[in-house]
């Protein structure tokens, strides 16, 4: 299973370079359910592979001018405080096990990855049904509404431990009306300090494998590189639909495994 993980890892960067998410949808299952990891300690760790690969990937897309970087400042500051908050002070507060109800039990660990999953099969149903996002087609956002959503998106990446690229791109493409390759540009260079700070509330609170860890982020950043090329290949609308479907899949996978099974 293990030999699987590694597999699957060098899968984790290659989505990030494709589609500039899904790094911490891929990671957190891989962690938890191949190499049996609890699910914390898993986002923990997932924060700190997707951070290093995403900036990894932020370089590549800015030298192809594919970054906005005064949006993603904008929208980025106030998610990286959110997610400090988060993963310092809240995420450990949280009690192992939440609600007992006779012979129904919801755990931390069910609970986070709930949250997880149904906000992924969310953003996936807007990523499917909503309209391509072309060049040409931006408008002005108010900084209030940057903040606002940032805010928002850093208090859910902290709690689930990913780089919130899912949840992202729909809001730039909701706000701004950004070409989806430039919010993918944009998304990877949030993602990256959103998940790198994030990680360091997580340092204070877990004791971390570092050459396990600092392993499987080699195999995620090699997969970026290819994943970057590829991309340059695809359509605009076949990248959104993918993105979709891809995340909707794996919503639905962690649901089945978490809620369905286990009654």
């Amino acid at each position: 299973m293990e030999i699987l993980g590694y597999f699957f890892l060098f899968f984790v960067g290659l989505t990030l370079g494709i589609l500039g998410s899904g790094g911490s949808i891929l990671a957190v299952p891989i962690l938890v359910y191949l190499f049996s990891m609890d699910a914390v300690l898993a986002s923990a760790y997932s924060l700190f592979i997707v951070g290093i690969t995403s900036l990894v990937g932020t370089a590549l897309n800015y030298h192809e001018q594919l970054v906005n970087v005064k949006t993603g400042s904008i929208f980025g500051i106030p998610s990286i405080l959110s997610i400090f908050l988060m993963r310092k002070w809240i995420v450990p507060a949280i009690p192992d096990k939440i609600l007992q109800i006779e012979t129904f039990s919801l755990s931390k660990n069910t609970f986070i990855l709930g949250v997880f999953a149904f906000l992924m099969i969310v953003a996936s149903l807007k990523m499917i049904y909503g309209r391509t996002l072309k060049k040409g087609n931006e408008k002005r956002t108010s900084v209030f509404s940057l903040v606002f959503f940032g805010l928002f998106s850093g208090l859910i990446t902290g709690l689930v431990g990913v780089g919130g690229g899912f949840l992202i791109i729909p809001i730039l493409g909701f706000l701004t009306k950004t070409p989806l390759k430039t919010a993918i540009g944009t998304t990877l260079f949030i993602v990256a300090s959103n998940s790198l700070i994030g990680f360091l509330g997580d340092v204070l609170n877990y004791s971390i494998h570092w050459n396990f860890l600092l392993g499987i982020t080699g195999l995620a950043i090699s997969g970026i590189f290819v994943g970057s090329r590829i991309v340059r290949g695809i359509s605009t609308m076949s990248l959104q639909r993918s993105f979709g479907w891809f995340t909707l899949v794996v919503g639905t996978l962690i649901v089945i495994q978490e809620f369905i099974m286990v009654s």
